[in-house]
């Protein structure tokens, strides 16, 4: 079998820790390494790489990223170029871009992803990106797991102010850790007993009840490390999972929500459980407090995906919360990534209370501030009366398959009505139905150019 060749262009300093995790992979690769100097393009030459790491980080700040020279050479060699860089404003990996670069890979990073990024580029992967919070993403990581030859990122909301996960915010300071726990696990290659151990919750303690085991860890982590990034790193490490997973932001934010009767309320939980106003009463605004800073690595993943995947996930507080933050919807705005937006299958009292498939496209157009979707996938499953009528005790019910007509108004979006869902315990997203259908969508070629 013929090896790959890997040429990595920076200082001996810089690119140290890049070759000593490189040399990691022990086989099917060659991997050397030149400074990046106007000499460049004589090593692209020399060595014909199949892929080059290009480290910036000794460039100066009105230097372009890939040099003209640098980037001829590439081109001639038909070698692919991932930028590695400590800048974390949006501009470097747009930049990158434009001089056609294939990833932008920001510092720090670990030995586990360094080396996941460097096999997705050499072996083509489709990069998919999902984002979203709670069980709706934990069901499409599940599914989409199995899918052959792609690499997962997943882009977690980081509102939850409720349960063990706000509990441990107000105590410690730090992120949420719920919805970043479920994506964990369900990227996870670890033994099904350490998966169980992750997600399991304390049933009695006064201190520990009702804590999960994985959330608490994530804290003890986050304490260790000095962040939750960090921290998501670390039990990735310990899971081995398959993929990326990703905090949104990397600052505290409390969601705030305003409804049509006036009413304001602050607090995720607060949202979501319906407390203090009526349950049919409308989201008609809402934002966060203080204003988010959006994780760089969210950002310049969703710049580089093939594939994005929005939801399922309850629409305001899993999924809106998301949009809100400036650079999420600026990345999706200019990414060349088709866009996937799956509709709910159940609607949610406090939430959306009587929505339709229409109601749930129009807010996301609304909050998304422009026509960026190119899929939305929504669920016509029958569900048995028995179950319905559970549901309906609790204020829930199937979110109507209907007004389709309605929707083509307000989005050029491909409208994809399937079976999607399940009855089991519960009335959800079947993880597998969901697979098979965004396995079939990542076939479809496109012609889109980035922004």
């Amino acid at each position: 079998m013929t090896k790959k060749r890997i040429l990595v262009l920076g200082n001996k300093e810089s690119t140290r820790e890049i070759l000593e995790i490189l040399s990691q992979i022990q086989t099917g690769i060659q991997i050397a390494r030149a400074d990046y100097d106007e000499k460049s393009e004589k090593a692209i030459e020399w060595h014909h790489p199949d892929l080059v790491l290009l480290d910036t980080d000794q460039r100066e700040r009105d230097s372009p990223l890939i040099s003209p020279s640098v980037s001829k050479a590439l081109e001639k060699k038909r070698a692919k170029v991932a930028v590695v860089s400590s800048r974390t404003d949006p501009e470097a990996p747009l930049e990158a871009r434009r001089l056609n670069a294939a990833g932008y890979i920001l510092k720090p990073y670990n030995v586990r992803e360094l080396i996941a990024h460097v096999n997705t580029l050499l072996q083509g992967k489709k990069r998919i990106a999902c984002i979203g919070g709670g069980t709706g993403l934990f069901t499409l990581l599940s599914g989409l797991k199995k899918l052959p030859n792609v690499f997962l990122t997943s882009i977690v909301s980081m509102s939850d102010d409720g349960g063990s996960s706000g509990r441990l915010r107000s105590t410690f300071g730090i992120l949420p850790p719920g919805d970043i726990r479920r994506s964990l696990v369900a990227l996870s290659n670890a033994p099904e007993l350490m998966n169980r151990v992750i997600q399991y919750r304390f049933q009695k303690g006064r201190e520990l009840e009702n804590h999960s085991f994985g959330n608490l860890f994530l804290a003890a982590l986050s304490e260790i490390k000095g962040s939750m990034s960090e921290a998501v790193r670390a039990l990735g490490d310990i899971l081995n999972i398959q993929g990326i997973v990703l905090p949104v932001t990397t600052t505290m934010t409390d969601l705030v929500a305003k409804f049509e009767d006036g009413t304001v309320v602050r607090g995720e939980s607060k949202i979501d459980l319906a407390e203090g106003r009526h349950p049919e009463l409308r989201v008609t605004e809402l934002w966060h407090e203080p204003e988010p800073v959006c994780n760089p690595d969210a950002y310049a993943s969703i710049l580089y995906a093939d594939l994005v995947i929005i939801g399922p996930g309850d629409l305001f507080t899993s999924i809106v919360a998301n949009l809100l933050i400036p650079g999420i919807r600026d990345a999706l705005e200019r990414t060349a990534a088709r866009k996937i937006y799956v509709c709910n299958v159940m609607t949610k009292p406090g939430e959306t209370t009587h929505y339709s498939a229409y109601d749930h496209v129009h807010e996301m157009a609304k909050y998304l501030g422009g026509d960026y979707l190119d899929y939305i996938l929504i669920s016509n499953t029958e569900f048995s009366s028995r179950g319905l009528a559970e549901y309906a005790k609790l204020g829930q019910k199937p979110v109507p398959a209907s007004g389709i007509a309605e929707i083509q108004k307000i989005t050029r979006a491909q409208i994809v009505v399937a079976d999607l869902g399940h009855e089991e315990e519960l009335v959800r997203h079947d993880s597998e139905k969901l697979k098979n259908q965004i396995e079939k969508l990542l076939e479809v070629k496109t012609l889109k150019v980035p922004a």
